[in-house]
């Protein structure tokens, strides 16, 4: 039992065998087609032209996917169930079963909000792709930089809608402070709904100097999120390095066996 659970856990879990690497090609088309199904079964026409196939696919998925939790389970109890990608891969398979217990008329909003859930499944396929790992590295190495930077932007935010409330007033539709801030949210981001705006030249003018301020920061956390991608790839590009143990030189070849520069085997 013991060797059959190792042998599981690298085809599950890891892609350095073949077998491995199908299993995660399998899953990631499933992953993909089971999306679409969501998404196809949400056009009424198609819905009503092919009815009972998307039922039947939708269970289909819902077993793969229920096998495949199951194994993970199995083969890495304890750190797979309470990872993030256990939870997404829970919120996968819930919706469908969730649905055999709502059958009365008035819960079928309920139901079709479980049933949306199953878009969750596209979330599954950040396991299986390198670069997402990577930006997640750089999202977290980022946040506390990005937090300050909302933060200073909220407080931009509060005091140009504060100030276009005091100015405009709700003669010209700033009925409130939440509008105003309302307002100075849709005009930094540059969005400009015109639903809101002002009518005097004072409040045309601080409009102009917000208008200028959201094009002068909308590329800060870009930047900051750059940067830090940039160090995260520097880093995963090192850490996939071979160090020669003899002369330190740096492999870049994963698959390399033997150092190039002196012929040391490299392990």
């Amino acid at each position: 039992m013991q060797k059959l659970k190792h042998i599981l856990y690298r085809i599950i879990f890891g892609t350095e065998t073949p077998a491995g690497r199908a299993f995660d090609v399998v899953l990631l088309w499933a992953i993909l087609l089971s999306v679409l199904t969501v998404v196809l079964e949400s056009v009424k026409s198609v819905r009503v032209a092919y009815p009972g196939t998307f039922q039947f696919l939708e269970w289909f998925f819902t077993i793969l996917f229920t096998a495949e939790y199951i194994l993970r389970i199995l083969t890495h109890p304890r750190k797979y169930i309470t990872s993030f990608f256990g939870i997404i891969d829970l919120l996968a398979v819930l919706p469908t079963y969730a649905g055999l217990f709502f059958l009365r008329s008035h819960f079928l909003l309920t139901v079709r909000a479980f049933r949306l859930l199953r878009i969750f499944r596209i979330l599954k396929l950040g396991r299986y792709m390198h670069e997402s790992q990577v930006l997640i590295s750089a999202l977290k190495k980022s946040m506390y930089k990005i937090i300050v930077f909302f933060g200073v932007v909220l407080t931009l935010v509060l005091f140009l809608g504060t100030l276009m409330y005091l100015v405009e007033g709700e003669r010209n539709g700033f009925t409130s402070i939440p509008q105003s801030i309302y307002w100075a949210i849709v005009t930094i981001t540059t969005v400009g709904y015109g639903d809101i705006a002002p009518a005097t030249v004072l409040g045309k003018f601080i409009s102009s100097v917000a208008m200028l301020i959201g094009y002068s920061i909308i590329a800060v956390p870009t930047g900051i999120i750059t940067v830090e991608i940039s160090d995260a790839v520097k880093s995963s590009q090192q850490q996939k390095q071979l160090t020669c143990p003899s002369c330190d030189y740096r492999e870049p070849d994963k698959e390399a066996r033997f150092c190039k520069k002196c012929g040391t085997k490299l392990e």
